[in-house]
């Protein structure tokens, strides 16, 4: 077998890519991510795998694929997969959302990681400011779309998309049997829909022997809206514009583009935005990256970073890590918000909805959800949300774009590059990847299968 892949994630479930790519002695993994419902049959809430125990309470149940040469020697050592020096010649990461990158806190840290630059700023961030946030230390190599990385029999070029985190891209990879398409995530309908274009062309250009395509929202039907990035800037500057009150708004950390939306709506009606030490802080280490365009938060006389009562009660600097001290001087108090509510929009996740009783919004103030909607009538947080929504009398609007391309998009896109053999991941509905394309390869986890 000269060329095979094997796909050890994201196989029936949304995220977890684990792809394995072989061309003859050269292997390399595309992505290496968590699920999102990755070991909830055995592990919830308190109850999940001891890391004094290494891989071993994942081996017991499957949660992770047994490759020899891929794991680190501390990773093993409960493990009766013995340690041997690494078999895996690198991996490619599409971007720095978890369910693609989380498990390579794992793997030895003499396999080398390609990221692209913004990717790795991300990855950096949330280790820095992260409770359980740990990549593990890689041999890290950067790129940008254009570059082509050679990489034993394999020739990987990275190419840019639009998706709901920046440097996000997908791969066009040269094989002794043609060439090999990986999407990552994308979608048409963002701000740099152009740079899904750029991609889609290539891979077309590409004339793939295979294509590896993310299905998300490849479903039989959808109750979310389906609206694109602008529409939900005009939204909230509908509401942030048109109230003396308050706005709240709670967004994914990582998704940029939406921050730039309640931004620079908020500017436009001459109010400040109020976010996080968090979102300071990683607004400042993108800063480093030329090509993504965020504000200054220590600079920028538009943004107030809220801090809350630490340990002594009050707003002790001590009391904060060093990390949140850089944006001391531009802190907002729970009184500073109660007092100028109508000149604010403020971050506000749901689990800082406790903030609430501190600050004492005026009844009529409003939330923005910038989220997907919940998956059913059932989901217990988006229950609690509206009863603390309910309590203050604010206002609720729902407003998001999606970081994925619809199932129609997905279509078209699939039908125009027309790669001869289409791998579907990332889905929960392989099968209605046929209704659209007829050279559909279903795949299991685990299984190899040969490219030609």
């Amino acid at each position: 077998m000269v060329v095979s892949l094997t796909f050890f994630g994201g196989v029936n479930e949304i995220g977890g890519n684990k792809i394995l790519l072989r061309d003859k002695k050269t292997k390399i993994l595309l992505d290496f991510g968590q699920s999102f419902v990755f070991g909830q049959k055995y592990f919830t809430g308190y109850l999940s795998p001891r890391g004094v125990n290494g891989l071993a309470d994942y081996f017991t149940f499957n949660l992770l694929p047994r490759i020899e040469g891929l794991y680190s020697e501390d990773m093993l050592a409960f493990c009766d997969l013995p340690y041997c020096k690494p078999q895996i010649d690198a991996v490619f990461v599409s971007h720095a959302h978890f369910d693609h990158i989380n498990h390579l806190q794992f793997l030895d840290p003499q396999i080398p990681v390609y990221t692209g630059y913004g990717t790795k700023l991300f990855m950096e961030c949330m280790e820095e400011t992260g409770y359980n946030s740990h990549y593990g230390e890689h041999a890290y190599n950067q790129f940008r779309t254009g570059d082509k990385i050679k990489v034993g029999n394999l020739t990987v070029e990275p190419i840019h998309v639009d998706h709901s985190i920046p440097a996000a891209y997908g791969f066009i990879i040269e094989t002794s049997e043609g060439n090999i398409v990986y999407t990552g995530d994308l979608r048409k309908h963002g701000p740099r829909s152009d740079l899904t274009e750029d991609f889609i062309q290539k891979a077309k250009a590409a004339d793939p022997v295979a294509m590896v395509c993310e299905g998300t929202r490849m479903a039989p039907s959808e109750n979310r809206q389906n609206i694109g990035e602008p529409e939900v800037k005009k939204q909230a500057q509908k509401v942030i514009q048109d109230t003396d009150k308050i706005v709240f708004a709670t967004h994914y950390s990582r998704d940029i583009d939406r921050f730039n939306t309640f931004y620079k709506s908020a500017k436009k009606a001459n109010k400040k935005l109020v976010i996080t030490p968090k979102t300071a802080h990683l607004l400042t280490k993108l800063l480093n990256d030329k090509h993504l365009k965020v504000p200054d938060p220590i600079k920028d006389k538009n943004i107030l970073v809220y801090y809350k009562r630490k340990k002594s009660g009050s707003h002790d600097d001590k009391d904060y890590y060093l990390w949140e001290r850089a944006f001391i001087d531009k802190m907002a108090t729970h009184e500073y918000v109660r007092k100028h509510q109508k000149e604010l929009v403020m971050d506000l996740g749901f689990y800082q909805f406790a903030e609430l009783i501190d600050i004492k919004p005026l009844a009529g103030s409003h939330f923005i959800h910038s989220m997907s909607e919940p998956f059913s009538e059932e989901d217990i947080e988006d229950e609690v949300m509206h009863n603390w929504l309910n309590h203050f009398k604010l206002q609720f609007h729902q407003m998001h774009a999606s970081g994925h391309m619809n199932k129609e998009q997905l279509a078209e896109t699939i039908n125009y590059i027309k790669p001869k053999m289409l791998f579907p991941v990332h889905t929960e509905n392989q099968s209605l990847f046929k209704t659209y394309y007829d050279n559909v390869q279903p795949i299991e986890i685990g299984k190899e299968y040969k490219i030609k």
